[in-house]
């Protein structure tokens, strides 16, 4: 479900407690992009100007590295600001505004639900080129996951997926809960974008690239499109987007878990 919010400038949506920009476009408005230290984090200035959230809350994250990320995406805008392409600033957003009110558990809880109903646990029966394509190229990652922590993940054809162990869960659970809220929200951005919990661990964890797993979540969408053909101009525009959802979600969790700060930098003289 989405909520609409709306101010002077900038409408967006609200779904699942992560804002959504709609696809508006601004003339850029300023000149430089600089990086200040304040209380309690970095500040992105626009010229003179303090960069704000959605709430009108100053924009303030927790580490220089994250902080000159998201300055990179103001300073690489042109003519036209393009709101829907800057996901870290939007990741950022939802974490200072947290618009939905969500807490630490109901964050872990909304990652979670996804192994219900993740990606490559469900297997199709036909035909059998496809079968086994899913069995070479998701059970490994799988393996992985239960090697890595310790868990067993299932499979299943049956419509209402594979029956997730209460222990799978709450280990999963508890992995979670090592990282803090800002990390989560960039966890449940990925999960999402993947539509697999188990795809989401395999990057963060580094354990896939961002094309292998974007690759994997496609699996049989890609299996099709080699089939039967596709609108290229379409196919490319939604690869393309997932990749750089997921990339930037991914650079998220491990900017706000990241503890080093590097040099003030101005960005454009």
């Amino acid at each position: 479900m989405y909520k609409e919010t709306e101010n002077a400038t900038r409408r967006l949506l609200i779904g699942e407690g992560i804002y959504c920009w709609v696809l508006i476009e601004r003339k850029r408005f300023y000149q430089n992009v600089s990086i200040t230290q304040g209380e309690g984090g970095f500040e992105i200035n626009l010229d003179n100007r303090k960069l704000k959230t959605p709430q009108a809350k100053l924009f303030i994250v927790p580490s220089e590295a994250l902080a000159t990320a998201v300055a990179t995406e103001w300073d690489s805008q042109q003519d036209t600001i393009k709101f829907y392409t800057m996901h870290l600033t939007t990741l950022c957003n939802t974490s200072l505004d947290n618009p939905t009110q969500r807490s630490k558990d109901q964050l872990i809880r909304a990652a979670l639900k996804f192994l219900d109903t993740d990606t490559i646990c469900y297997r199709v029966e036909e035909p059998e080129t496809l079968v086994e394509l899913q069995k070479n190229e998701w059970d490994p990652i799988i393996e992985w996951a239960e090697t890595r922590y310790g868990v067993k993940i299932g499979v299943s054809t049956s419509i209402l997926g594979p029956s997730v162990p209460a222990k799978t869960q709450e280990i999963l659970a508890s992995h979670l809960a090592s990282y803090n809220m800002w990390a989560l929200q960039g966890i449940e951005f990925v999960v999402a974008q993947l539509k697999s919990m188990v795809l989401a661990l395999g990057l963060i964890d580094l354990r896939l690239t961002v094309e292998q797993a974007v690759l994997l979540s496609r699996l049989e969408e890609e299996y099709q499109i080699q089939k039967w053909g596709n609108i290229e101009w379409a196919h490319d525009y939604e690869l393309q987007e997932l990749r750089a959802r997921a990339a930037a979600g991914t650079l998220f969790v491990h900017l706000c878990s990241e503890s080093t700060t590097i040099k003030h930098k101005l960005l454009r003289e």
